[in-house]
């Protein structure tokens, strides 16, 4: 008869097997790129090692959105650990030589555009959208359509239209055109907004009542209520705002002030 110690260590033993062997840490690379339609886990992050080749996902178009959460989840399965220390919400993986493809892509959109009963590959809504909703990366899919359905220049990147805001109800299965969307509101008129002063190390804030509606990295006048001064800034998020030097990189790029 086998000890029960014999017994514990075949036991573990064919758990271990079982499991995907652990590679360690790795950190998503820079610039994901994909040439293939197939992306892989050795595409996305650095040091996947042994499973470098596993496929998590197919490209359609230019390109592929992970939501962070998921592919965590999915480079956990072949037993990579990302620790997502910049705490991304999703990562983008593009077609490689993005300058190329984007030229490639407009010329054949033109070219097919021009023959008679010609498709083309077009971003669409996944689902019916109500005025003011926020398009999530599960928002939009790659289709076929007639070249003369397509939008003139219509979104050819994922990531073009993921955290934009619907103007009006959009139905599903309609190609995505720009006129459609636009910055999401986060501050309306009288809302209180904190305003943030920030240079060189220091940080002041007041409190103030919006004096009209503001898009993210849109400018905003708030009422300080207790000068009744106005101050000019820049929407950062819902009930926030910035001034001073700080304000002009809202201004060119909110998303990096959006997620603080």
């Amino acid at each position: 008869m086998r000890s029960f110690t014999g017994i514990l260590i075949s036991t573990v033993a064919t758990a271990l097997v079982a499991l995907p062997a652990l590679a360690g840490p790795v950190t998503l690379k820079v610039n994901p790129v994909d040439d293939d339609g197939r992306v892989t886990l050795g595409e996305i992050f650095d040091g996947a090692g042994s499973v470098s080749g596993v496929v998590v996902a197919s490209r359609a178009g230019p390109s592929v959105v992970f939501d962070a959460g998921q592919l965590q989840a999915l480079a956990l399965r072949s037993g990579l650990q990302w620790a997502n220390p910049r705490g991304l919400g999703r990562v983008v993986v593009r077609e490689g030589s993005s300058m190329t493809a984007t030229t490639g892509a407009a010329t054949a959109t033109t070219s097919a555009a021009a023959r008679p009963g010609a498709t083309v590959e077009v971003l669409a809504y996944a689902r019916n959208l109500n005025a003011g909703d926020i398009v999530q990366p599960e928002d939009v899919i790659w289709t076929i359509v007639q070249a003369h359905q397509a939008a003139s220049g219509a979104p050819r990147d994922a990531e073009q239209v993921i955290g934009l805001s619907a103007r009006r109800a959009l139905r599903a299965g309609s190609p995505v055109a720009s006129r459609d969307l636009a910055s999401p509101q986060v501050i309306a008129r009288n809302d209180m907004v904190e305003v943030s002063f920030v240079s060189g190390g220091v940080r002041l804030t007041i409190t103030g009542r919006a004096t009209r509606n503001a898009a993210l990295g849109e400018a905003v006048s708030v009422m300080n209520t207790a000068s009744n001064r106005t101050v000019e800034a820049i929407a950062t998020g819902p009930g926030k705002a910035v001034t001073g030097p700080a304000a002009d990189l809202a201004r060119a790029n909110p998303s990096s002030f959006a997620s603080r």
